[in-house]
């Protein structure tokens, strides 16, 4: 990846602030060029990426065409406007943009654009048009640390910190002036001579669980989004492995029989933080690793397997146009007992203008909210293998005519009553010490050269992602 200029606008494409890192684009007029294509270019034609010819047009708007070394500039002279590439990304009511004359690795720019954003938000808290202009000295100081003659450096805020304070960089003497040993190490996440008086790695497995059903009981959709979250408060450089039930690793290390014993989950779609060394784990699934001071995701995951609701909803709808409609809604936990699902909030939608909400559950409580046309019934605590009962009875006002007749042929026993508003049941839950892939972390085992013990902490968590079931 090669940079030529980042600059930040506001939502018109007027420049806030710059830096030209190769100056070999006329700046001026790229920012000039940003705005023409955000005033011209309509919304559904503007594309994160886009090229500008040496006539000054917007080369391939609204396509997907053209060779990609073309479209990246391929090193075209950068004399004038002509041969550059735009690549934006929007925070709120600014947008962040890089131009490039080079043949440059697009998803490189993107990732930096993002990581700059979020660099950008933890520095200032909320990233918009007031906080940059507050804060110019600083920012100006990010992109020069962050970027180099066009190419991407360290962007870790922990590592930025130690020399890029919120009052502005103060140096008075040469020592201080000198970049923290991370930058120019080879652990750039993780700075030397860290000391916790009490040695301590928390580690979650959290996971989300997607899930469609269909009306008649049917699993339309089930996915699994997991993620492996640490807190670190470890002295020293200490080195980590982690075991996990993979099936593969089980399989590179000749352990079939525990591959095949139904106690293994095989991961997709794995993705680690910086710190792991890629090699070993393609090597023997090893996850190997020295852990940046404080919390980081490690690693997340994906598995697209059936699963089961663990929160089952029926609802029975009796509809009477004109006059009332009642609910009987009945919910099932389908997990062992043992476990607990906590904060269970169950949303079933009602039509937009009903009234006289009343409501009899036999656990929790019940509450009619008409902004969202729903009500919802949360459950502090919902055991596996229980079942309950709730009964809701909503009044309604007379059916217009239009209405009735537009209505005609609709199901719902409702006798010409739009059903539009029946969508699906929500469902949301967090369930404790329970993952509902099976996954297992079997060793966490910490190496210092100094030989203290630490204590790690292990706990396990799924959750609801996005769960519906639509109603019959």
């Amino acid at each position: 990846m090669v940079a030529s200029a980042i600059f930040v606008t506001d939502l018109t494409g007027k420049p806030l602030i710059s830096r030209n890192y190769r100056g070999d684009i006329p700046l001026a007029s790229a920012t000039e060029k940003f705005a023409s294509y955000l005033l011209e270019v309509e919304d559904d034609a503007k594309k994160p990426v886009f090229r500008v010819d040496a006539s000054g047009e917007f080369a391939g708007v609204g396509t997907g065409n053209g060779d990609n070394g073309e479209e990246m500039g391929g090193g075209m002279d950068c004399g004038g406007v002509g041969g550059e590439t735009f690549v934006y990304v929007q925070h709120n009511n600014l947008y962040l943009c890089a131009v490039t004359c080079k043949n440059s690795n697009v998803a490189l720019i993107l990732t930096y654009l993002y990581q700059l954003t979020a660099l950008f938000q933890d520095y200032f808290s909320t990233l918009n048009e007031e906080s940059i202009r507050d804060n110019f000295v600083i920012i100006y100081e990010l992109l020069d640390e962050t970027m180099d003659h066009g190419l991407p450096q360290s962007l870790d805020s922990t590592i930025l910190r130690s020399f890029i304070t919120q009052e502005g960089n103060r140096m008075a003497d040469d020592s201080k002036s000198k970049p923290p040993v991370a930058l120019t190490n080879a652990v750039s996440w993780r700075a030397e001579g860290i000391k916790h008086k009490k040695n301590e790695i928390f580690l979650d497995v959290v996971e989300k669980l997607n899930l469609l059903v269909a009306a008649n009981g049917t699993v339309l959709h089930s996915e699994i989004n997991g993620a492996v979250k640490m807190r670190s408060f470890l002295s020293g450089m200490p080195e980590l492995k982690l075991g996990l039930n993979d099936k593969l690793m089980f399989e590179a290390t000749g352990r079939n029989n525990q591959a095949r014993s139904g106690k293994s989950v095989e991961l997709e779609d794995i993705k680690f933080h910086q710190c792991v060394r890629l090699a070993r784990f393609e090597n023997d699934r090893t996850i190997s690793f020295i852990p940046p001071d404080g919390e980081f995701d490690l690693m997340t995951y994906r598995l697209d397997t059936h699963v089961k609701p663990l929160i089952w909803v029926e609802a029975v709808v009796e509809p009477h146009r004109g006059s009332r409609i009642e609910y009987m809604i009945k919910t099932r936990s389908q997990f062992k007992s043992r476990s607990v699902a906590n904060n269970v909030e169950i949303s079933i939608p009602v039509p937009p203008d009903v009234d006289s909400p009343s409501f009899k559950s036999s656990v929790g409580n019940v509450t009619y909210l008409p902004d969202k046309d729903c009500a919802v019934w949360t459950i502090k605590q919902f055991h596996g293998g229980r079942e309950y009962l709730m009964r809701a009875h909503f009044g309604l006002p007379s059916i217009s005519k239009e209405e009735a007749e537009g209505g005609k042929g609709g199901g719902g026993g409702g006798g010409g009553m739009d059903t539009s508003w029946k969508k699906p049941i929500g469902v949301k839950f967090e369930i404790p010490y329970f993952t509902v892939s099976g996954i297992q972390v079997r060793y966490l085992k910490i190496i210092e050269r100094s030989g203290y013990q630490a204590l790690p902490w292990v706990r396990y968590i799924t959750a609801n992602g996005d769960y519906q079931l639509r109603m019959a």
